[in-house]
């Protein structure tokens, strides 16, 4: 797999700034000017990318209302009915040239996860610059296959997958020739409970898939999102509204605006805060080490007078001899007067 993958000419990987997505997912609330003022907050909170959904209710389901097609029992659409679910959802397809063409203009990254064939179809013809695969379609093998077929980069979430779903992922996306692989680590809870992240699986993602990695993240606050960064996250998902109390499907567990904005500071300070492996000292460093500790004459010393515990002294400041040298000194004989508080010097004292 490569060691960089390049979205629309910013390169994401090991040594480059944390890519940050912006996901719309449901938070426009079928306003197509809400979906605008959502792509305008991403950008002026400092996100590289919004993501969109590309599905309708009949190509992500089909409207049946058996047991089978009732949302997940536990979770926050509990009771409703897949279809209706994405009913409600879904982003009207009419939408996506319009908001393409706005994100390009403000200046921001936008691409989408497609659901079937046919949102592939529309993305390419948009000029999508990558796919991100949604963790429920991880085990869909032939959408993957065409995404990456297509050559852009291919963002896989591991929400629901095993060991096993991601090496078949993987190898599809190398069948396919396609080596831009983002793996991002991602639990389907929402939001996530801090316990179930397992951030740690991070960097063995990173060795065991030899791709780089990052997070989805469904949690409520930025910490998670530090930790990752920590632990070599190159790409942070974030679900993104304008404000929770406006509701929709997905806007309980959605960060707002000025929280967006937070946690990239947040980030960046931490990137700074990373730097590299290394013992070297800075200017200012340097110049605090005379504020060490040091040797001093603490009483007066005549000359011919043997140095002793009760006339030198390691203290602060660090303009004499390093104290590692006090019990070699300590019997041998001042070569001239010395007055209390003086910085200790070998040129004072007898060979």
């Amino acid at each position: 797999m490569n060691s960089l993958v390049t979205i629309d000419g910013k390169k994401i990987g090991p040594g480059y700034p944390v890519y940050v997505v912006a996901e719309m997912s449901a938070n426009h609330l079928q306003s197509y000017e809400r979906a605008k003022d959502i792509i305008f907050a991403a950008k002026n909170a400092g996100a590289d990318a919004v993501k969109l959904q590309s599905y309708t209710p009949d190509t992500i389901t089909i409207d049946c209302h058996s047991d089978d097609f009732m949302a997940t029992k536990g979770s926050i659409w509990e009771g409703k009915n897949l279809h209706d679910l994405y009913s409600d959802a879904y982003m009207p397809w009419d939408w996506h040239e319009g908001l393409f063409n706005y994100a390009k203009e403000i200046g921001i990254t936008i691409f989408s996860s497609p659901f079937d064939f046919t949102s592939i179809d529309l993305l390419e013809k948009l000029g999508a610059p990558a796919y991100k695969i949604a963790s429920y379609e991880i085990m869909d093998i032939p959408l993957i296959e065409r995404a990456a077929k297509t050559g852009k980069p291919i963002i896989l979430s591991t929400g629901v997958a095993s060991m096993a779903d991601i090496e078949l992922a993987m190898e599809t996306c190398r069948k396919a020739g396609n080596e831009d692989v983002i793996l991002l680590k991602c639990v389907s809870e929402y939001p996530t409970p801090y316990k179930d992240f397992n951030l740690k699986t991070i960097p063995n993602m990173h060795e065991t898939f030899d791709c780089i990695v990052g997070l989805s993240d469904h949690s409520m606050e930025s910490a998670v999102d530090i930790a990752a960064t920590t632990l070599g996250a190159s790409m942070i998902e974030k679900h993104m509204t304008l404000r929770r109390a406006d509701g929709g499907p997905d806007g309980s567990f959605s960060m707002e605006p000025e929280e967006i904005q937070s946690m990239i500071n947040d980030i960046r300070n931490i990137e700074l805060s990373l730097g590299v492996c290394t013992y070297n000292l800075n200017d200012f460093q340097l110049k605090g080490k005379k504020n060490s500790r040091s040797l001093y004459v603490v009483k007066d010393i005549k000359a011919g007078e043997e140095f002793s515990l009760e006339n030198i002294r390691s203290i602060r400041p660090g303009y004499g001899i390093k104290p590692k040298y006090l019990y070699d000194i300590i019997g041998k004989k001042a070569n001239r007067d010395l007055s209390f508080g003086t910085a200790l010097d070998w040129k004072y004292i007898d060979d």
